[in-house]
């Protein structure tokens, strides 16, 4: 069936988000982030004004949800659209409740994300790869996938993406042995296709694209979305000598230090897919049939134990009780060698921690990382030029954490 386009047209420029750039480094530019000017954004014109933020677009379209007939084209055969609203809030895009009839005339319920620009792309089509991949592996465990694609619409440019619609409890703990269960399960079960670590399409940690170019080393893999994620933040949050160099002696020093053992003296770990982003605020718990769920997701094949990474996060409050982390390893127990996994879960945090402070200027967690930053060195590389380790600002030992998304006050 057609159905008429449902988009405001909204002033220009319009919502182009910045499309990050991916950074592969090698030994030869270790001294430098980024290492030539190919990686560096194009000046913005003086007279552009910024990039509009989700909220700033819901206000210019005044309460009508940015529906389009491409979307409809997306529904399984024989659907026929009934109604879309607003539903859920969300920092990167905007989300609705779709309705629409099946063949046999019974309701059908979708859940729909819309985003905008290159960066909307990218998240978008990621979220679906991604998605698509562990509902092909335990399609009892996320959202089921749908359909991606662009608005018919040319200006502006415009993506969507369509899923199963859950109604789940977002408010409530999950079971530790439980979810736990259900994760190590999905690490286990799944496969990667090459073999490697990385993955077929670019996907995001909110708008921030991970750098998942394929990698047999996951020492490799993971020194490029380390070094991806800080040349982003470098860029939105400004230089810091002392940051910067604790960055490429993490890069170069502990990085090979902790992870090379992990495929070395005939040592193997298995690419898993992983959610990418797993904090308790991407879970819920299916109200009918009490089942956990996690969604919006940003995958990649990598160690299993990245997964936790996210864990040690002042983003995290929930996952941060150490009865997951407990009940985890007893379903997926710790790499070789097993009494470094602790320096490694803090290594690993630093990808979420750097990642959440690029897309929140100014956010406490760029201080986080870099004292993370600053113990793995200490203990592993020391080098000078850098500050000493502050147990007295470590989350993990004083237990403060922020609310995601909103302030980064410390609660």
């Amino acid at each position: 069936m057609s159905l008429e386009v449902i988009l405001p047209q909204l002033p220009q420029p319009l919502m182009e988000l910045q499309s990050e750039q991916n950074y592969e480094a090698s030994p030869e530019d270790a001294d430098k982030i980024p290492a030539d000017d190919s990686h560096q954004q194009p000046p913005e014109p003086e007279n552009e004004a910024p990039p509009m933020t989700i909220k700033q677009i819901l206000a210019k379209l005044g309460g009508v949800f940015p529906m389009d007939a491409a979307v409809v084209e997306a529904l399984p055969t024989g659907s026929t659209f009934v109604s879309i609203k607003h539903f859920g809030t969300s920092a990167w895009t905007i989300t609705g409740r779709l309705i629409a009839l099946d063949q046999d005339g019974s309701e059908k319920i979708y859940f729909l994300k819309v985003a905008y620009g290159e960066t909307g792309r990218i998240m978008l089509n990621g979220e679906f790869e991604s998605s698509k991949t562990i509902y092909s592996t335990m399609s009892n465990f996320i959202p089921e996938p749908f359909g991606f694609g662009k608005y018919k619409i040319q200006s502006p440019p415009t993506y969507f993406y369509l899923s199963e619609f859950i109604d789940m409890d977002v408010t409530k703990a999950p079971d530790p042995g439980n979810f736990c269960h259900k994760l190590a399960a999905l690490h286990k079960l799944s496969k990667s296709p090459t073999g490697k670590f990385g993955f077929h399409t670019k996907t995001c940690d909110g708008d921030r694209a991970h750098v998942v170019d394929w990698q047999d080393s996951w020492a490799v893999f993971y020194r490029n979305l380390f070094l991806g994620v800080c040349e982003l933040d470098i860029k939105r949050n400004g230089p810091w000598p002392e940051y910067e160099r604790a960055i490429q002696q993490v890069a170069w020093k502990i990085i090979p230090r902790l992870l090379e053992p992990l495929q070395s003296d005939e040592r193997q770990i298995k690419p898993c897919i992983i959610h990418g982003d797993l904090w308790e605020g991407n879970m819920g718990i299916k109200r009918d049939t009490r089942e956990m769920t996690i969604f919006d997701a940003g995958s990649y094949f990598a160690h299993n134990e990245m997964e936790l990474g996210h864990w040690r996060c002042e983003f995290t409050y929930v996952f941060r009780a150490e009865v997951y982390t407990w009940h985890y390893l007893k379903n997926y127990p710790a790499a070789e060698p097993v009494d470094e996994f602790e320096d490694r879960n803090r290594l690993y945090s630093l990808k979420g921690a750097i990642n959440y402070a690029a897309g929140h200027p100014k956010s406490i967690m760029r201080k986080t990382a870099y004292n993370n930053m600053c113990y793995l060195c200490e203990k592993y590389a020391p080098i000078e030029g850098i500050d000493k380790y502050d147990p007295h600002i470590d989350p993990s030992i004083t237990g403060a954490h922020i609310v995601p998304h909103v302030d980064d006050d410390l609660i």
